[in-house]
C-alpha cells in the first residue's frame, strides 16, 4: 500500500518534458501539480521533483532550499576508493568473511552505499515506493559516475515492496541480512534528528512491523542478521551474539544456531 497519498503530489516547475512527471506520478498513483499554478503548494506536504539532474524530495520548508535526494558520493571520513577497507563498526558486524548482503531496509541508501563500496554483492530492498522511486534514481546517478564505469561496476540490485515477504523468496539465502529499522526519537523534538529522517517519518511513519520483519530475516540469513539501532534502544532480537558501538549507535550481530 502507497502510504504517501493525499500527501505526495510530483511536481512539475516548467523545466523541460513533463512526461517523466506524468509518469513518475501516475506510477506512485499521486497527484501532478505544476508550479504555474495558483496555490499549487497548499493540497499537499510533500512533492517530488526533479532538480539539478536529481530526484529530490520536498516539503514545504525546501521548496525554495533545494530538496533532498540519494547522495551517492561517500560520507564524510568514509574512503573513496574502490573496495573501501573493510573497517569500522559497520564491517566488523558483517564479519571478515561475508560476502553477500541484503540491505532490507535501505531508506535513503547511505548504509547500503557503504556496504557496496566496500565491495560487498548487496541487494537493496524498500517498502516505499516514494524511496524506491529516490533510491532508483540514485542509483542510476552512481551508474554514470566515473569510477562506476571505469570499472565496470553495476548499481546494487533494487527491489520494492515489504521485505517481511520479499525475503522469503530469496533463491539464495545471503550471508548478512542488514536491518535498520525507524525507533522512536529518544525525545519528541531531537536537536540531532536529521531533516532527512524527519522528512522520512514525516511521511511514512515508524517502523511498526520491526519485530516480525527481525523474525522473517533470523530465518531467510543464511549466516547472520545485523541490527543498526540507537544507542538509547533495546536490542531488537534480544540479547545478540555479539555487538559493535559506533557514534550514537550500534550494530547488534545475531548469528543463525
Amino acid at each position: 500500500m502507497n502510504t504517501a497519498i493525499g500527501k505526495l503530489a510530483v511536481l512539475y516547475e516548467n523545466h523541460g518534458d513533463v512526461l517523466p512527471y506524468q509518469q513518475l506520478a501516475d506510477q506512485l498513483a499521486v497527484p501532478l501539480r505544476r508550479s504555474t499554478e495558483a496555490d499549487y503548494d497548499q493540497h499537499d506536504a510533500f512533492f517530488l521533483s526533479w532538480r539539478d539532474g536529481c530526484l529530490k524530495l520536498l516539503d514545504k520548508d525546501l521548496l525554495k532550499k533545494g530538496g533532498l535526494t540519494v547522495e551517492i558520493e561517500p560520507r564524510q571520513g568514509e574512503q573513496r576508493s574502490w573496495p573501501a577497507p573493510k573497517d569500522g563498526a559497520l564491517a566488523k558486524a558483517l564479519g571478515r568473511k561475508t560476502k553477500t548482503v541484503v540491505d532490507a531496509t535501505t531508506g535513503w541508501g547511505q548504509d547500503s552505499l557503504h556496504i557496496f563500496r566496500m565491495g560487498y554483492e548487496l541487494l537493496c530492498i524498500e517498502r516505499s515506493p516514494v524511496m524506491g522511486a529516490l533510491l532508483a534514481d540514485g542509483f542510476k546517478r552512481l551508474t554514470q559516475a566515473d569510477w562506476m564505469q571505469r570499472l565496470q561496476l553495476p548499481a546494487p540490485q533494487l527491489l520494492i515492496g515489504s521485505s517481511i515477504d520479499l525475503l522469503a523468496t530469496l533463491a539464495m539465502p545471503p550471508d548478512v541480512i542488514y536491518l535498520d529499522p525507524m525507533f522512536p526519537p529518544k525525545r519528541k523534538k531531537s536537536a540531532l534528528a536529521k531533516k532527512s529522517m524527519m522528512i522520512l517519518r514525516d511521511l511514512l511513519g515508524d517502523d511498526d512491523d520491526k519485530a516480525q520483519l527481525f523474525t522473517a530475516a533470523l530465518k531467510a540469513t543464511g549466516k547472520r542478521v545485523v541490527v543498526k539501532s540507537p544507542d538509547y534502544a533495546e536490542p531488537l532480537g534480544g540479547k545478540p551474539s555479539e555487538s559493535f558501538q559506533g557514534k550514537l549507535l550500534r550494530y547488534d550481530v545475531y548469528l543463525k544456531g
